[in-house]
């Protein structure tokens, strides 16, 4: 299946000037979702995770059915103040600002093995700082799985591990 197809193309969204790629009309396809999800799948499986963690939010509607399908656990990277119990925080640099990132502390056991998971790598900024939040908490980030890179930001050079996406567009 094309999933490029499968991905609406929104002019000047959210702002002038931009190209939104839209997965909505992908999700929209339960053929087309199952299909993303098992070529994430064949993609994420040589690197042999012990868990995958989704970037919020979008990053949730791959990485947790990723998981199911690959029998792995499923951790949420959330902003500040959205887990609950203790957690792990990370803040860092935006384009216009600073954000901060946090994990629940207990879930994923130390020198466990994990894969980044979110819709979209653009800058790399947020996966940037998911593996430094990661490495907070004594994990391996071992790769990262996108189902979108625009290539033309470079985001994957942010990254010190492989980056695997399903689609790429200039940006």
């Amino acid at each position: 299946m094309d999933l490029k197809a499968q991905i609406r193309r929104i002019p000047d969204f959210p702002k002038p000037g931009i190209l939104f790629y839209d997965i909505s009309t992908l999700l929209q396809r339960p053929d087309a979702f199952v299909e993303a999800i098992e070529q994430l799948a064949l993609r994420v499986t040589p690197h042999r995770p012990d868990h995958l963690v989704g970037i919020e939010s979008r990053g949730f509607i791959f990485a947790a059915p990723l998981a199911l399908r690959l029998g792995l656990g499923f951790a949420m990277i959330r902003k500040r103040g959205k887990l609950p119990g203790s957690v792990v925080g990370h803040a860092y640099n935006l384009e216009y600002g600073s954000d901060t990132i946090e994990i629940s502390a207990d879930l994923i056991p130390a020198h466990s093995r994990v894969v980044i998971v979110d819709d979209l790598i653009a800058t790399g900024g947020t996966a940037a700082a998911t593996a430094e939040l990661l490495a907070k908490i004594d994990v391996e980030v071992v790769a990262a799985a996108f189902l979108i890179e625009l290539t033309g930001l470079d985001g994957r050079r942010r990254l010190r591990v492989p980056i695997e996406s399903l689609l790429a567009y200039e940006g």
